[in-house]
């Protein structure tokens, strides 16, 4: 399953962090950030409870982007 979600972020650098955090998050097979758009997408493992996921995407993404948000 895939899905895209709004997010908040202040740099073109920041969102190729968020996508990197993203991708290494259990759960996740393949994120994408477009920062232009303001824009990530997720590719969710078979199985995968995306809420929690999702939750583990912005805890990971806070981690080298503390004022980012993810509208899920």
């Amino acid at each position: 399953m895939q899905k895209t979600y709004k997010i908040e972020v202040d740099c073109a650098n920041c969102a190729n962090l968020m996508e990197e955090a993203a991708g290494k998050t259990p759960g996740v097979k393949a994120a994408s950030v477009n920062f232009m758009a303001l824009k990530m997408t997720v590719e969710f493992e078979d199985g995968a409870d995306e809420k929690k996921v999702m939750k583990a995407v912005l805890k990971n993404c806070r981690r080298v982007e503390d004022d980012c948000e993810i509208e899920f």
